[in-house]
């Protein structure tokens, strides 16, 4: 690299860093002194028997359909509401019981009027979003949440970046809030991710595992040969040693190894290692996932809490549903 290119590059950097720099003390100041209102802000949501309607025109529409998604993943049900589109008919999206956060730098966004309008007629709790306390909308709203007067991010103080950043950190800081009030748990925030690697994370062992007819299943006086028919029949590597309903081992590859002299003259119940290391159908994959790894095998029994078999994990199907 140049003298040149190296100063432009250091350069490049440096603009970089100011603009993070700039955000970053807008959101610090943000924090060592939250909005007043914000809890009853919070407390309106939660009280809400409807959903929390968001809207705002511009850059700060952008940041009202990220916080409605945050809000809408995290238990409480949102949508995000267009101002332009609220004035030609879609009012009637906000109905008796819902909430409104609209979002406005200035507070005096024109496109917010009808929606302001409406919310009042029809005694819509309604929370503001802007950084000038005294605009229409702080006015207007029941709850104004103010955001710090700093400097935006860009050369001419006019681009909307350190004020959009802002009300995203204050949208999230609303959202996770009212999560912890509701006490929304890791099994709910599944029902709302189930796609992906972060759907992933939250899948139960009863949802992927092997179950029925699939199952290498023998009793424990089944041959030797007979077991090998069913361990290469099922492709698992393994066999359930079953006795009056209840799992009394297992049979691996290792088993077969560590037993291959008079193997063909033994019975199942001979070879099989008991006690074997088993999950649970509720177990979470990840955690059956981290006992196979932590054990090094391939597959875990699943069985129920009297001991009956219910299922078989795989590694394989781990990898399949994008846990591994």
């Amino acid at each position: 690299m140049t003298a040149v290119r190296k100063a432009e590059h250091e350069r490049i950097r440096a603009l970089a860093a100011r603009v993070l720099r700039t955000e970053a003390d807008a959101i610090a100041l943000m924090a060592e002194d939250p909005p007043e209102g914000l809890a009853r802000a919070v407390r309106l949501m939660q009280g809400s028997t409807g959903r929390v309607v968001v809207s705002g025109m511009g850059k700060s529409g952008h940041i009202a359909r990220k916080i409605a998604a945050t809000l809408a993943s995290t238990g409480s049900p949102a949508l995000y509401l267009h101002p332009g589109e609220a004035s030609h008919g879609d009012l009637g999206m906000v109905t008796g019981g819902d909430v409104c956060l609209l979002l406005s730098n200035s507070g005096e966004t024109r496109e917010l009027s009808d929606l302001i309008q409406y919310a009042r007629r029809f005694d819509i709790p309604m929370i503001a979003v802007t950084r000038v306390a005294g605009s229409t909308l702080a006015r207007q709203a029941d709850v104004a949440l103010i955001l710090p007067d700093a400097p935006e991010a860009c050369a001419i103080g006019m681009a909307p970046t350190t004020s959009t950043t802002c009300a995203l950190a204050l949208g999230d800081a609303l959202a996770v809030a009212l999560m912890e009030e509701r006490g929304f748990a890791a099994d709910a925030f599944h029902v709302f991710h189930p796609g992906g690697k972060l759907g992933a994370q939250f899948l139960r062992v009863a949802d992927i595992m092997h179950v029925g007819d699939a199952l290498p299943v023998v009793a424990p006086d089944t041959s030797m040969g007979e077991t090998l028919i069913e361990m290469s029949g099922k492709g698992f590597g393994i066999a359930a040693v079953i006795e009056a309903g209840h799992l009394h081992g297992v049979i691996t590859d290792g088993d077969l190894r560590r037993n291959l002299d008079g193997l063909m003259e033994r019975a199942a119940g001979q070879v099989a290692t008991r006690d074997p290391l088993t999950a649970r159908p509720g177990m979470l994959v990840s955690e059956a996932l981290g006992v196979m790894n932590r054990n090094k095998i391939g597959a875990l029994l699943v069985v129920d809490e009297a001991g009956a078999l219910c299922g078989l994990l795989h590694i394989h199907d781990c990898l399949r549903a994008g846990v591994a």
